[in-house]
């Protein structure tokens, strides 16, 4: 097995990256999280950027999903995979990531987590239990070590 993950890395799939532009409710509940602290990073690859763009295309327009394909990938930490690889759990294992926020719930499934644990440790919720059990506090700990200092980024900007 590789490294151990970065409990402070996050991929978010295509469609829960398109549902927080589109939807917000649950999607955004779970970004803002990652937007609130500059030491939470958000783990993408360009084929994730590109299955969300064209998603946000196809329900919405094409300049909208083309500015927030600019915005992800500023904020975004990049990495590559393999073309054929599934592109939020590539990103994971790529980029160090312990968590995946997916609505996808074959990823999330106990058969998938047999599988994919001998490959990368990895955590994959629906954005709505991620927002349950993310304790900024012990995952500061955990990450940055030290006090906890709050929240030091607005998720609006």
């Amino acid at each position: 097995m590789a490294e151990q993950p970065n409990p402070a890395r996050v991929v978010a799939d295509s469609e829960v990256l398109a549902a927080d532009l589109l939807v917000g409710g649950d999607a955004r509940d779970a970004l803002d999280h990652v937007r609130r602290h500059s030491w939470v990073e958000l783990v993408a690859s360009e084929e994730l950027l590109d299955r969300t763009e064209r998603l946000v295309t196809e329900l919405a327009d094409a300049d909208l999903a083309a500015a927030h394909r600019r915005r992800l990938g500023d904020e975004r930490v990049a990495v590559e995979h393999p073309e054929d690889d599934h592109p939020a759990l590539a990103s994971a294992y790529r980029g160090q990531a312990a968590h995946v926020l997916s609505y996808d719930e074959a990823l999330g499934s106990a058969q998938a987590g047999l599988s994919l644990q001998p490959r990368v440790s990895v955590s994959v919720r629906p954005p709505d239990a991620f927002t349950k059990l993310f304790d900024a506090e012990s995952l500061y700990e955990a990450a940055e070590g030290g006090e906890y200092p709050g929240p030091d980024q607005d998720p609006r900007t």
